[in-house]
C-alpha cells in the first residue's frame, strides 16, 4: 500500500507476512535437513562438506581462509574451527598464502577430495528430496532470478 505521498506503508500485508514467515522457515528447515542427512548417511557435517566443496572447486584446490569464510557465509572463526577439524582428519592443510605469504590458505588434500566425493551422492539425494522434489511445476529460472534479486538487495 502507498500513502498519499506515494510512500509504501511499512506494515506488511497478510500475503507478505505469510511469504516472509515461509521464507524464514525454509532458511531454517532446509539446512537442518541437509545437515541431518549428511551426518547420518555420510558422517560429515554440512559445514565440513561445503568447505570441502568450495576447496574442490577452487583453483589448485586452495583458498585463503578469509575468502573461504566469505563464500561459505561463515565467520572467520567458524571457518577456522571447521578447517581445524578437517585438518585433524587429514582432509585439509593450512599453508602460507601462495600470493603474499602473510595469511593462510586452506588446501584440500587428496584424502579430503576423496571424502568430498564420497559424501557428494548423499548431498545430491538430500537436495533432491528436500528441495527439488517439492518444486515440481515451478519455473526454476524465474524463481532463481527472484532469489538473486532478494540476495543482491
Amino acid at each position: 500500500m502507498r500513502d498519499d505521498a506515494g510512500e509504501r506503508d511499512p506494515v506488511l500485508s497478510d500475503t507478505e507476512e505469510d511469504f516472509i514467515r515461509a521464507l524464514v522457515r525454509t532458511f531454517t528447515a532446509v539446512p537442518r535437513a541437509l545437515d541431518a542427512d549428511l551426518q547420518r548417511d555420510a558422517g560429515i557435517t554440512s559445514s565440513a562438506y561445503l568447505t570441502l566443496l568450495y576447496l574442490a572447486e577452487a583453483p589448485d584446490r586452495r583458498l585463503r581462509m578469509g575468502e573461504l569464510a566469505a563464500i561459505s557465509g561463515l565467520s572467520l572463526s567458524a571457518v577456522t574451527r571447521v578447517v581445524t577439524l578437517l585438518e585433524a582428519d587429514g582432509h585439509v592443510e593450512r599453508q602460507p598464502c601462495a600470493n603474499d605469504g602473510r595469511g593462510l590458505d586452506a588446501v584440500l588434500t587428496d584424502a579430503g577430495h576423496e571424502r568430498f566425493l564420497a559424501a557428494w551422492p548423499t548431498h545430491m539425494a538430500s537436495l533432491r528430496r528436500h528441495v527439488f522434489d517439492r518444486l515440481e511445476g515451478l519455473d526454476l529460472e524465474h524463481s532463481t532470478a527472484v532469489l538473486r534479486r532478494i540476495a543482491t538487495g
